[in-house]
Parts: C-alpha cells; sequence; structure tokens
C-alpha cells in the first residue's frame, strides 16, 4: 500500500511539474526582434505597439549585418542599405497556418510575408512585422526567420530560406510594375500549382505563371515571367508537402483574389508544429492584440485575417503605380528600365517613339498608345494580338525584349570599380529618400537618424526626376571623365562632382544659360509643374550630399544654388 501511495504521490509531482513547465516554455516561444539600428526610444515604442514587455518574451537584435547574409546576391545592396530598422514579433503556432500583420512597411504586406515565410519551410506561425517610422520592409522577413527559429527551436533549411528572400523580391519588383495584390496572386498561385503537382520542367512552369496571369488579367512582361519560372523551378526541387502549406498558401490567394478557395478542406491541426506546444487560446493571439494608438494616426498597415485594412489604411496605395507608365527606379535601379520598351514612358522609350512619328503619327497624340508607337508595321499585327493582356508569349524575339535587356545593361553596377559602385548605390538610396520621401533609405544613406525629405513631390514626378539624377550618375562613373570640357565655372575639385553639377543644372533649370535646352524627355516636361524654390532646393540637397560622398566642402553646392 506505501508503495501504491508513493508512486501515486509521484504521478501527482510530475503533473504539477509538467503542468508549471507547459506556461514558460508557452512564453519562452515568444520572439520580438528590433532593428540594431533603431534608438532605446523607439526600440520601446514597438515594444509598446507589440503590447509586450522585454520580461514576457526573448528579445533579439537584427543587424544590418544578418540582413546581408539573408540578402546579398538577392537583393540589391542599395536595397539592404547599411541600416536595420524592421522588427517583429514572433509566436509558433500548432494549427491555422501562417497569419501575418504589418504596418509602417510600404514595399512588403501580410500576405507577401506569409507566402514567403511558407517557403522558408514554416507551418503555422503569427507574426507581426513592423517599424516605428515608414519603410520599406525588404529586410523583415530576415528577423522573421531568426525569430521564428529561436521561438520554435527549429533550424530552418537554408536553401529553403534563401528561396523565400528570394521569392519576396521577385514578388516585390513585380509588385512596383503591377501591384501588390496582383504581383502577390501571380507568384502565389504559380507556387501553389507547381507544388501540389509535383511540376519541374520548366516549360511547363513558364506555362503555369502565364496561365496565371492571363487568367487573372495581370500583364507581366516576359522578362519578369522568366524570373518567377527560375524561383519556381528551384522551388519544386525541394521537398515542399502541399498539405502543410495548403492553409497559408489558399488563404493569401483570398486575400489578394478576393475569391474564397473552392475546397472546403481544411488541415484540423494535422500538419501542426510539433516542435512547439503553445497555448491555442484566440486571447493569446498576437496578431490581433496590438496598440495600434501607439504609432500614430495615417499608419499604413495589412493583414492575412482582415483583407480589407490594405485598403483601408493605404498599404495598397501602389497597386496602380504601373498606370503612369513610369516604374519604380527606387532600389537600385536595375529592374526600373525593364517595362520601358513595354510600357514606353521613359526617356529610353522617346527616341523609338520619335522614329515612328511619322508612319503613326495620330497613334502617339495619347499616352495610351504609347506601346504601338514602338511597334513596326511588321509586327503591328501581332502587338495587337497580345496587347490584350500584355503578356508577351513565351517563344516571343521582339526588338523590345532586346530593349529591355539592354537598358537592365545599362545599370549593371558590377561594371564600375568597387569604389564607384559603393557611391552609386549610396547615392540610389539618398535619392529614394530625398526624392521619393523613403525615411529608410535616407536615413541608411545619411545616417542621420533626423534627416527628412526637403522637399515633397508626387509620385509620377518623384520616380521620373529620380530615375532620370541615377541614370546620369551612373553613366559619369561608368563612362569616366574624359569627355568632360572645362569652362571655367568649375567649382569642385573632382570632375565627377563637376559634370553631374552640369547635369543637374541643366534638369533643375537652375543655369539660365541653359534654359532655351529643349525638353525632349518625360521628366524634364513633368518638372515644369515643379516650383522652382523646389527645384533649387533639390538641386542643392544633391549636390550637398553627392559633394560629401568625395569629401569636398559642401559649401560650393550651396554658393553654386544661390546664383
Amino acid at each position: 500500500m506505501k508503495k501504491r501511495n508513493m508512486i501515486a504521490a509521484l504521478l501527482c509531482s510530475a503533473c504539477l511539474v509538467a503542468g508549471s513547465v507547459n506556461p514558460v516554455f508557452a512564453d519562452a516561444s515568444k520572439v520580438v526582434t528590433l532593428g540594431a539600428d533603431l534608438t532605446d526610444a523607439q526600440k520601446q515604442t514597438m515594444m509598446k505597439y507589440f503590447n509586450v514587455s522585454s520580461d514576457q518574451v526573448q528579445v533579439m537584435t537584427i543587424t544590418n549585418e544578418d540582413e546581408h547574409k539573408h540578402l546579398d546576391n538577392i537583393a540589391p545592396q542599395s536595397q539592404i542599405g547599411s541600416r536595420t530598422l524592421s522588427c517583429a514579433y514572433v509566436k509558433p503556432t500548432q494549427s491555422g497556418g501562417i497569419k501575418v500583420r504589418t504596418a509602417n512597411l510600404n514595399w512588403v504586406t501580410g500576405n507577401m510575408i506569409a507566402t514567403t515565410l511558407s517557403t522558408s519551410g514554416v507551418k503555422n506561425c503569427e507574426v507581426v512585422a513592423a517599424c516605428p517610422m515608414e519603410v520599406s520592409g525588404t529586410g523583415a522577413l530576415t528577423g522573421i526567420q531568426m525569430a521564428y527559429e529561436k521561438a520554435s527551436g527549429e533550424k530552418l533549411d537554408e536553401t529553403k530560406t534563401k528561396l523565400a528572400n528570394q521569392e519576396i523580391v521577385t514578388t516585390g519588383e513585380l509588385a512596383d510594375k503591377v501591384g501588390k495584390n496582383e504581383a502577390t496572386t501571380v507568384v502565389n498561385q504559380s507556387k501553389m500549382d507547381v507544388i501540389q503537382n509535383g511540376v519541374q520542367n520548366a516549360d511547363e512552369i513558364q506555362n503555369i505563371v502565364i496561365n496565371v496571369a492571363e487568367q487573372n488579367n495581370i500583364s507581366v512582361s516576359q522578362d519578369d515571367i522568366d524570373r518567377i519560372v527560375s524561383l519556381l523551378k528551384q522551388i519544386s526541387q525541394q521537398d515542399y508537402n502541399y498539405d502543410d502549406v495548403k492553409e497559408t498558401l489558399e488563404q493569401v490567394d483570398a486575400n489578394t483574389t478576393g475569391q474564397t478557395s473552392s475546397s472546403d478542406d481544411t488541415l484540423d491541426g494535422e500538419s501542426s508544429d510539433e516542435t512547439v506546444d503553445v497555448d491555442a487560446d484566440s486571447s493569446d493571439d498576437i496578431v490581433n492584440n496590438v496598440n495600434d494608438s501607439i504609432l500614430g494616426d495615417d499608419v499604413i498597415q495589412s493583414s492575412t485575417e482582415d483583407p480589407g485594412l490594405e485598403e483601408e489604411t493605404g498599404a495598397d496605395s501602389q497597386d496602380t503605380s504601373n498606370e503612369t507608365g513610369i516604374p519604380d527606379a527606387t532600389d537600385d535601379g536595375t529592374y526600373s528600365n525593364e517595362e520601358s520598351s513595354d510600357e514606353s514612358s521613359t526617356d529610353e522609350s522617346t527616341s523609338d517613339e520619335s522614329s515612328t512619328e511619322d508612319s503613326a503619327s495620330d497613334e502617339s497624340s495619347t499616352d495610351e498608345s504609347a506601346s504601338d508607337e514602338n511597334s513596326t508595321d511588321e509586327s503591328a499585327s501581332d502587338e495587337a494580338a497580345s496587347d490584350e493582356t500584355g503578356i508577351p508569349e513565351a517563344t516571343e524575339d521582339t526588338e523590345s525584349s532586346e530593349s529591355d535587356q539592354a537598358d537592365s545593361a545599362e545599370n549593371d553596377t558590377s561594371v564600375l570599380s568597387e569604389e564607384a559602385k559603393n557611391n552609386y548605390d549610396k547615392f540610389v538610396l539618398f535619392v529614394k529618400g530625398e526624392y521619393e520621401g523613403d525615411a529608410e533609405s535616407l536615413l541608411a544613406a545619411t545616417e542621420d537618424t533626423e534627416a527628412v525629405a526637403t522637399v515633397t513631390l508626387d509620385e509620377q514626378t518623384a520616380k521620373s526626376v529620380a530615375e532620370t539624377v541615377e541614370k546620369d550618375y551612373y553613366d559619369i562613373l561608368k563612362d569616366g571623365t574624359e569627355s568632360y570640357e572645362a569652362d571655367g565655372t568649375e567649382k569642385y575639385q573632382s570632375t565627377e562632382l563637376n559634370m553631374m553639377d552640369q547635369k543637374l543644372k541643366k534638369l533643375f533649370g537652375i543655369d539660365s544659360s541653359q534654359e532655351d535646352t529643349d525638353a525632349t524627355d518625360v521628366t524634364a516636361a513633368i518638372l515644369a509643374d515643379v516650383p522652382q524654390e523646389d527645384k533649387q532646393t533639390l538641386y542643392k540637397e544633391t549636390m550637398k550630399y553627392l559633394a560629401g560622398l568625395y569629401g569636398e566642402n559642401t559649401d560650393a553646392s550651396e554658393e553654386s544654388a544661390a546664383e
């Protein structure tokens, strides 16, 4: 009897111990990551937004080195930047798929993060990704992946995490052209088909991508199709089980298309993460337990659990950016011109338009007919057929495709010296921040936490001017300074600075001697509506930043601006 009583006592003790362990483990499985370059006050702001204290969660600091480790050779150096600001709150779960909420991220959405996190190998998880100020969120996935590994005790497959980062960059770049929901739909639906049906052949994958784009009436260039196919080809080589990703991918698809999946099947916890034992109580839902008031008003947000939040807060405001015909040149410029021959709105397309004006003058009267202007008589009928969807045939080998490749090569920083490349990358970040108002880029370029854009330009003007200024500087770095002829007005020791000084004066109309120069490009035409005071400010701030890059006295630019 005594022996039985002893065993019973031991069992009761074991139960008590086990019961006391679970809450500790649940708390330990929640991790907050904070950007290393945030101030202490900003870090406290994020903890308040996440609605947690440091004694309730594990806290990790994510550095720029961490982001480079995850994103090098995937995202451009200028896009990764030199500062880490994004934060995340992560809680692995046993079921329910991947749920994501974002705040102050203007380049990635909750749906993008959810579908790419599934590519990382994550099955079930709750995530809040945010920042105290508006940033792109390019490196957000890095912190989320690292937090998940720490919270779950599970090491994610390195190949899959790299593919996930490649996927979010590919989706984000496509989103710059077709819209966030549209880009996510194309990549996510194509990935669903590839994984579910075990498709590995590149031609078959290309057909899937083209069909998905056509079915959703989304215009995708051949270059972008090729990138998606390359990504999905690599994904197809991994051991993904569709049941593991089904709930997340189908929810993302329903969110971005507005159509509920026809399948009534649910995972019901069948693919639960066995490495984590957390309380499934809805009161512990971190996605819907944030303190919205902390970040202030007018914060762009998105959520996989509330698709309408994107539209309500403006997170999808760039979805129609391609309507201007001027693609974003906000990362490193390598993809900014890829649409130029398709959209026919960039500076480079002007010469093509003029070459066909004699034979198609009435076509060139509107922006909407730009794609027809660039076509030759021989290809007009073919383009008329493809223009309905804007999706090129898989075997199409046209003049515009060659133009795209040439434009892309023009911005190939691999041809620059290491010093020139570093200067160019920093300058692109500055332009993105100063001209387009991206706070993260401006901070990365200036390393000044108080730096703000001095002039506010409308989106179309900002993109067009940024593209032109970046290209001017790139051409100087690539082609050298031999063509420069001194005219006695030089204010800088560096010939490169004097060349940029001349170009910017011409662009912004600072030098009266160049006011009669014909403005034949789109950018100069748009700048006609910008007040002269704003032009002078942009000129002054741009030359001041460039002079700083070269270690020269910035007073020269200020004196020049006053002329």
